[in-house]
């Protein structure tokens, strides 16, 4: 093990001892490039300058895990998975007289309310609660004014038009200068709330979760008890929707999901599992 890489080990520590942030289950050549981007960026030249300052600077906290849990996002992100979950998930949530959909790892919240607006097309919104968690406080603040910029709205509505969308984008936002704000009545059924899948337990009962491109950046371990987290959460018959890059093949919970849409990667919990 060379020098920086026992620097990136008492990082860890150093972060969980401190402050309580446990990274060690996390996929070492991501955390590796985004601690270096946090070095370069403070300025501070080595990791273990990192590490004192992480250690002694408590305002310090919040720009280091801004900068390790780095949100990427859009709204209706790869349109045709949006598309299946409109077509075939919703309908069997149509059955439902309340309905519990859990986004985690909300990022900047793209994805919620790209959720809203289709669940407002196709009538089932005032019956749905969506849970939005990440353990950013940051991002956290950022999902809850829903504030874009109009080049980032440009990708966006033709991601909805993609998706299936019924109006236009422009429908849902208000434009100002270079900004469009998502319209306030997308929020009224959302609860944003800070949720550290790595460290916190089931949060809700959900009837459908989803938690698109996070798993990537944790350890087939770390991986195997978040979805036994998702498996406690998940009704029977529940839903989950991951991301285009992730499986659950390799995990000892992937027995108790069946593939629903194996190419917008949606499973469902199994009859025989779940509450």
């Amino acid at each position: 093990m060379d020098a920086e890489d026992i620097e990136l080990e008492l990082f860890v520590q150093a972060l969980k001892l401190r402050h309580g942030y446990d990274f060690g289950q996390y996929a070492r050549a991501s955390l590796k490039r985004r601690v270096n981007d946090l070095v370069k960026n403070a300025e501070l030249g080595t990791i273990g300058a990192l590490t004192s300052r992480v250690v002694h600077d408590e305002a310090f906290l919040p720009q280091v895990i801004a900068g390790i849990s780095v949100p990427v996002s859009e709204m209706f992100r790869n349109p045709e998975i949006f598309k299946a979950l409109s077509a075939e998930v919703f309908p069997v949530l149509a059955s439902y007289p309340h309905i519990n959909i859990w986004q985690a790892g909300c990022a900047r919240g793209e994805e919620v309310y790209s959720l809203a607006i289709l669940l407002e097309e196709a009538g089932l919104y005032d019956r749905t609660q969506i849970y939005a968690t990440d353990f950013n406080d940051h991002v956290l603040h950022v999902a809850q004014e829903g504030i874009f910029s109009v080049h980032e709205a440009r990708l966006y509505a033709q991601n909805y038009l993609a998706a299936g969308g019924k109006h236009t984008l422009s429908h849902y936002w208000h434009a100002r200068y270079e900004r469009v704000k998502l319209d306030e009545r997308l929020k009224r059924n959302i609860t944003f709330a800070n949720h550290n899948l790595v460290a916190d337990g089931v949060f809700c009962e959900a009837h459908l979760i989803l938690c698109r491109n996070v798993l990537i950046y944790f350890t087939n371990t770390l991986q195997d008890q978040v979805l036994g987290l998702f498996r406690d959460s998940l009704v029977r018959g529940g839903f989950l929707a991951l991301g285009n890059k992730e499986s659950i093949h390799f995990s000892a919970n992937a027995r108790e999901f069946l593939a629903f849409n194996s190419a917008a990667r949606i499973f469902r919990l199994g009859p025989s599992v779940g509450k």
